[in-house]
């Protein structure tokens, strides 16, 4: 019987497991198990011929003497070379240190002002938080554009003083070389600042109260606990919006095209206007890529730090 038992009870399990077999090979099955290959292949392959694919494609051309279009014959780092004898490309990369500096460093002094402000629970946040937000949803051109007109010495802002009776007010920073930069900080600073307002703001939510009411207790003032406190506690939003105003720096070119054009002469010309410039109007494509590699090495240099703080982070975690 015992046999008999077991003879009936393999070839149930044989089928019990042809059943799965015939389930798991259904056609439901397999659309579930490739719809998300299919779907995200074509951004992947995208993602590594059009982004990742050109990257290597321009290192490429910065090892030769490409000029109107590609040319093979490599030279070695003979472009680099010609990109730091290059004038104009010693004053973008001043130009950068300047425009990325101070947008960076304003734009981080506004940002915490203005969320420490607003997290004095003060009447009609939502409104301020509107107003003080709106500068980040318009593109750059239209930044660029509308700071023109303001800047402009014959219709804005310098027009106006002297239209009201200042007659010797003058702010022609927009047409002189030495000061034009600064007007690409301006722009940026009140572009951008509105962003960096909301990273700190919701870190500064996100603190316990109660360590503020212990302070209080202690008798410690607001700014110093502001200060001493809370401030210290924030250092990743810190980092995180340096991160975030340093990419915006570095890729201004829509800023500068629209705000300067680059000029007086070359003087506001940052490394991407430099880039676009060099390889576009001067046909010299093999200098204009080497500046590109020269300016995805300084991304790296600030993104790797960032990347390698988080993974560590998480792994200690």
């Amino acid at each position: 019987m015992s046999n008999v038992s077991e003879a009936v009870a393999k070839p149930s399990s044989k089928g019990t497991e042809a059943a799965v077999r015939a389930t798991s090979s259904s056609p439901l099955d397999w659309l579930q198990r490739w719809l998300p290959k299919m779907v995200l292949g074509p951004t992947i392959i995208s993602t590594l011929i059009f982004i990742y694919g050109y990257v290597i494609w321009t290192g490429v051309l910065s090892l030769t003497k490409s000029r109107f279009l590609p040319k093979y014959d490599f030279v070695g780092f003979l472009q680099y070379e010609k990109l730091l004898d290059n004038d104009r490309w010693m004053v973008a990369s001043w130009n950068i240190l300047v425009f990325g500096g101070l947008f960076i460093l304003v734009c981080l002094a506004l940002g915490v002002l203005m969320a420490i402000l607003l997290d004095q629970r003060i009447r009609a946040e939502g409104a301020i938080r509107t107003v003080f937000l709106y500068p980040m949803a318009l593109s750059f051109i239209v930044t660029g554009t509308a700071w023109k007109w303001i800047l402009n010495p014959g219709l804005g802002l310098e027009k106006l003083m002297q239209d009201w009776g200042f007659d010797n007010f003058q702010f022609d920073w927009l047409v002189n070389p030495d000061m034009a930069v600064y007007t690409l900080v301006i722009a940026a600073v009140w572009q951008s600042s509105g962003f960096v307002m909301a990273l700190f703001l919701a870190g500064l939510r996100g603190v316990d109260g109660s360590i503020v009411k212990a302070a209080q207790l202690d008798g410690a003032s607001m700014p110093t606990i502001y200060r001493r406190i809370i401030l210290p506690h924030l250092r990743p939003v810190f980092f995180s919006a340096f991160i975030i105003l340093s990419h915006i720096a570095i890729k201004s070119f829509d800023l500068v095209m629209a705000l300067t054009g680059g000029g007086p002469g070359y003087s506001t010309d940052l490394p991407a206007t430099f880039m676009y410039v060099t390889s576009f109007s001067r046909g010299q494509m093999g200098l204009g890529s080497a500046s590109a590699m020269m300016m995805l090495a300084v991304v790296l240099a600030i993104l790797i730090p960032y990347l390698y703080s988080e993974l560590r982070g998480k792994h200690h975690g």
